[in-house]
């Protein structure tokens, strides 16, 4: 299987604590990173976690509250400070994007690397593709305008079947179409149908990622059948009402909206200063979600194990 691994560098709200740090994650989809939302420290979460700057070429914030983007300052300039040459895209609204790129020209305007911004949109649209993924943007409720992330995997080669191959005496050149699903004609004209020669791909999966948002039927319906979802939790059931008002959910809410939309897995997070456990917290999310998991700053999570 291709790798496909979610590490959590920061799983708090808004008042940092002595147990979470602001909001951040890195994606790693076959080596490469994708950073999602950077809270302040997210630098020093990348060190102990063990991953490569140089890796890292996207950022996408998924809107403009400081627990969500207070550690793109720090975090550009370790990358010029270590002589990265990669460029580097952040995905961010037109505001933010006006604000970092005068931040980042006043303190660090002799960066190594392309700083690019792509200005994005509060609605449902694919911001990001490559040969492995595509990145869509989905509408949340909020204070301010916010998107959530979902990930989604490309479809992937079928598996050679090497016995198979060697018994039809299949060349080399031919395998690739093999992978893509093509049949095999001999020599002699004969057609050796694809599934005798291959076995079924590995499965492409999907991750989305919702961040500060109401508990809403937009975004169930925004993330229907999603493998992996991740879904902020401010809150237990004693402070819905509260939840309500600043615009959060509740980790109950979470797991309906995973529920309702159909998701395999939950993953909770945003946690409110208030819970010196947040045991309570999952409990009660698995009460109507029982496939839900608390993040935690250092957790890396195999999205291939379903």
């Amino acid at each position: 299987m291709t790798r496909l691994e979610l590490n959590i560098l920061g799983c708090g709200s808004a008042t940092c604590t002595l147990r979470h740090v602001p909001s951040c994650q890195v994606l790693n989809v076959r080596d490469n990173l994708f950073m999602i939302d950077c809270g302040e420290g997210a630098q020093l979460a990348m060190r102990r976690m063990g991953l490569k700057f140089s890796r890292l070429g996207h950022i996408f914030i998924s809107h403009l509250h400081g627990d969500h983007c207070f550690g793109l300052p720090g975090l550009l300039s370790t990358l010029a400070l270590l002589g990265n040459t990669n460029g580097v895209t952040v995905h961010i609204f037109e505001d933010g994007a006006r604000l970092l790129k005068d931040a980042m020209d006043y303190f660090c305007r002799e960066r190594p690397y392309e700083l690019r911004f792509n200005v994005i949109k509060v609605g449902h649209e694919v911001i990001y593709e490559d040969d492995a993924i595509t990145v869509e943007t989905i509408p949340l409720v909020h204070r301010v305008p916010t998107v959530g992330f979902i990930f989604r995997e490309k479809p992937k080669m079928r598996h050679i079947n090497a016995e198979m191959v060697k018994f039809h005496n299949v060349p080399n050149y031919a395998l690739n179409t093999l992978r893509q699903g093509g049949d095999y004609v001999t020599p002699e004209g004969v057609i050796v149908p694809n599934s005798h020669l291959t076995r079924p791909a590995d499965p492409s999966l999907s991750y989305a990622y919702c961040s500060d948002t109401m508990f809403t039927p937009k975004v169930i319906r925004a993330v229907q059948g999603v493998d992996w979802l991740y879904h902020e939790a401010t809150y237990g059931d004693e402070c819905e009402a509260k939840a309500k008002q600043r615009f959060h959910s509740t980790s109950r809410q979470a797991a309906t909206v995973a529920h309702e939309a159909g998701a395999k897995r939950l993953i909770l997070g945003h946690y409110s200063k208030r819970y010196l456990d947040e045991t309570p917290l999952l409990e009660q999310a698995r009460e109507v979600f029982p496939n839900t998991i608390l993040g935690n700053e250092g957790l890396t999570v195999d999205l291939n194990k379903l």
